[in-house]
C-alpha cells in the first residue's frame, strides 16, 4: 500500500531526483538504523524488507521482576515494539519537522533494502521544488496518519491524552500565510455545536475540516471489535455500541484532518462538551484548493505532518517512559520530556502564530 502511494503520488521527475540523489544499501537482520537520542542526518526509504520500530520502557511497565533483573545486571530493558514499517514507508521524517531527536529505535526485521538521502540535500530540494515539497509533504502526513491510527488501535485506545492545544495553534497557524487564512476564512463557515451533539462520528466519512475556536470537545473510539458499517449507523439505534474517552480537544485544535490526508472516514467521534464554536472547511473546496496552489498544499500539508508527527511522538512516549507533567517550583530535567513542553526551535513561531490565530478570530467576529 505504502508502495503504491510513493508511486501514485510522486511525479516521475521526482522519483528520477530521488534515485539519482540518494544511496541503496542494504542492511542485514538486527542493523539499527535509527537511534533514540541521536540526530538524525538522512531520511530513509525502504525499497524492500521490513523494519521495527521500538520504544524503550522502564521497569514500572510490563513485567517488573524481568526489569528489575535486567537492571540489576547492567542489561538495557527490552524496547516495545510499536509498529512495522513495510515497503514503500519512510522513516528519519523527524528532521524535517522539528528538532528534537528521535524517541524510538528503528532496525532492520530481516535483510532489507533502502535508498538514504541526507538531510542537506532533501531540504534544499523541499525549498527550491514547491511542487515536489507539496507531493513529499502529503506523503508523509498520509503515512503519519495511518502510523498513528494502527499504534492507537493497536494499544486499544488505553489512556487518555490530554489536550495540546497551544502546539496545535503553533504547527499550523506558524506555517500558513496571510494569504492562506484570508482563504481559509473566506471559505470557511463558522458552527455553534450545542454541548451533547456529534461533530464527527466514527466510521462516517468526514466532510470537513474543523478549527475550534471555543469550547471543549471529548474524543471517544467504540468498544470491541465493531465493524465499519456498525459504526457509520450507530446512531439510528440499530445496535448499541459502547464509547471510550481517550483525548479531549478545545479551542485552537484541528479535527477531522483525516479528511484531506487519511480515508475520509473518521477514525473517533468527536462529541461537544460544552457549547462550542468551530470552523468548517468543506473537504471539497479544501481538495479543490489543494490541487489549484501548490505553495498552499505546500504549507498546508506540512503543517498537519507537523502537527501529526508530534501527536504520534506523544503517544509512543507515554508507551515508553511516560510523560511527565511539570508543577510549579519542579526543577526542570533535561532528560525528561514534559506534557506542554514545546521545541524550542518553534518558540519563534509562538508569538507569531499566536497572533495570527487571534487575528483570524477577530475577523470572524466582524464579518
Amino acid at each position: 500500500m505504502m508502495a503504491q502511494l510513493l508511486l501514485s503520488e510522486l511525479s516521475s521527475s521526482d522519483i528520477d531526483w530521488m534515485i539519482a540523489t540518494g544511496q541503496q544499501q542494504e542492511v542485514t537482520p538486527g542493523s539499527i538504523i535509527i537511534e533514540p537520542g541521536k540526530t538524525i542526518d538522512k531520511l530513509y526509504i525502504l525499497l524492500d524488507g521490513s523494519l521495527t520500530m521500538t520504544v524503550s520502557q522502564s521497569p514500572g511497565e510490563g513485567n517488573l521482576l524481568a526489569g528489575a533483573f535486567a537492571l540489576l545486571e547492567g542489561n538495557e530493558v527490552s524496547g516495545r515494539e510499536v509498529a512495522k514499517l513495510s515497503s514503500g514507508e519512510i522513516a528519519g521524517e523527524e528532521f524535517l519537522l522539528e528538532t528534537r531527536p528521535p524517541i524510538t529505535t528503528i532496525r532492520a526485521f530481516e535483510k532489507s533494502l533502502l535508498l538514504s538521502i541526507s538531510h542537506q540535500q532533501l531540504s534544499t530540494k523541499l525549498t527550491e521544488d514547491i511542487e515536489f515539497a507539496a507531493h513529499f509533504y502529503r506523503i508523509v502526513a498520509i503515512m503519519l496518519s495511518d502510523r498513528l491510527q494502527d499504534i492507537s488501535n493497536q494499544l486499544g485506545h488505553g489512556k487518555i491524552s490530554q489536550s495540546q492545544s497551544l502546539k496545535e495553534v503553533l504547527f499550523v497557524f506558524g506555517e500558513f500565510s496571510d494569504s492562506d487564512l484570508d482563504w481559509i476564512i473566506a471559505m470557511g463557515r463558522t458552527e455553534e455545536i450545542p454541548a451533547g451533539r456529534t461533530l464527527i462520528q466514527e466510521g462516517k466519512p468526514v466532510d470537513a475540516l474543523y478549527i475550534i475556536l471555543n469550547g471543549k470537545m471529548k474524543v471517544s473510539v467504540a468498544e470491541g471489535d465493531s465493524n465499519p458499517l456498525t459504526l457509520a449507523f450507530a446512531t439510528l439505534g440499530l445496535r448499541e455500541t459502547t464509547q471510550r474517552e481517550v483525548a479531549r480537544v478545545s479551542k485552537g485544535e484541528i479535527v477531522g484532518e483525516t479528511a484531506v490526508v487519511g480515508s475520509g472516514t473518521a477514525p473517533n467521534t468527536i462529541q461537544a462538551l460544552d457549547n462550542s464554536l468551530v470552523l468548517s472547511i468543506p473537504r471539497q473546496q479544501l481538495k479543490v484548493k489543494l490541487e489549484q496552489d501548490v505553495r498552499f498544499a505546500a504549507r498546508f500539508y506540512r503543517a498537519i505532518a507537523a502537527l501529526l508527527s508530534d501527536r504520534l511522538r506523544s503517544l509512543i512516549t507515554r508507551i515508553g517512559y511516560g510523560r511527565r507533567t511539570y508543577s510549579t517550583g519542579q526543577l526542570l530535567d533535561e532528560n525528561i520530556e514534559y506534557e506542554d513542553e514545546l521545541d524550542i526551535s518553534v518558540m519563534d513561531q509562538m508569538s507569531l502564530a499566536g497572533s495570527r490565530f487571534k487575528w483570524m478570530l477577530s475577523r470572524i467576529r466582524t464579518s
